[in-house]
């Protein structure tokens, strides 16, 4: 039942009104367990543990996980031209407003053999989710794989969950888009088993641990980035 808070006629601090309005600290805290254990299942039973998930959350199975690189071909080569032309502008601009956010390398005089110089550098290597559920995200690719392109990044793993539909592949546009911005390194897996995948690696299907997790996703997606938290 809905409960209905008048707050009409009161002038509250942040604090004050953060104490007035609930928050959902139970829906939080069993979403966190809940992925946590999903997480943990991977990292002890690797590959069996998402193929057993696949089949739970996303009605596949027997599908390839590690996807092969003739999906991608042929994701990129049936894609809608109209599609393609809106990939391409997506990618060309956010790429320039990525390259734009690189702080330039300074470096401070304090004295004489004094001197402070402060560099960025990139992650060796990432790992993008992007989600599948309900509706196809292939700006999710180009917000999380262009950034990481612009900064330097050597290796970018990406993930998406097996499609049903398409019988246990990711989403063709989510695969032609990988493809268009040259992602070798994808995989049929989804929701916080993917997470768990990227923070530990399955060594069966030669996916090695990474050193950020980024993307957006459901509730269970981002507990289980508090999850591993620490680890990435």
């Amino acid at each position: 039942m809905l409960r209905t808070i008048d707050l009409r006629g009161r002038v509250l601090s942040p604090a004050e009104f953060l104490a007035v309005v609930p928050r959902a600290d139970a829906a939080r805290d069993e979403a966190l367990a809940t992925a946590a254990r999903i997480v943990d299942d991977v990292a002890r039973r690797g590959e069996e543990a998402l193929r057993e998930q696949a089949e739970r959350f996303d009605r596949v199975s027997d599908h390839a996980i590690a996807v092969p690189a003739a999906h991608l071909d042929d994701a990129l080569a049936e894609l809608d031209p109209g599609i393609r032309s809106a990939l391409d502008e997506a990618i060309r601009r956010v790429r320039a407003a990525s390259a734009a956010q690189i702080p330039a390398p300074s470096v401070t005089e304090l004295g004489p053999g004094a001197r402070v110089t402060q560099r960025w550098q990139p992650v060796r290597r990432v790992g993008l989710y992007v989600p599948g559920g309900k509706a196809v995200y292939p700006s999710s690719v180009v917000m999380n794989v262009v950034p990481a392109q612009v900064a330097g990044v050597r290796e970018v793993a990406l993930a998406s969950p097996p499609q049903a539909e398409f019988g246990g592949r990711v989403h063709p546009v989510i695969l032609a888009a990988a493809k268009l911005l040259g992602v070798t390194e994808v995989y049929a897996m989804g929701g916080a088993g993917a997470i768990g995948a990227f923070a530990f690696g399955v060594s069966s299907l030669g996916l090695d641990p990474v050193d950020v997790v980024t993307g957006p996703g459901k509730h269970f997606v981002a507990s289980a980035k508090r999850a591993v938290a620490g680890r990435v």
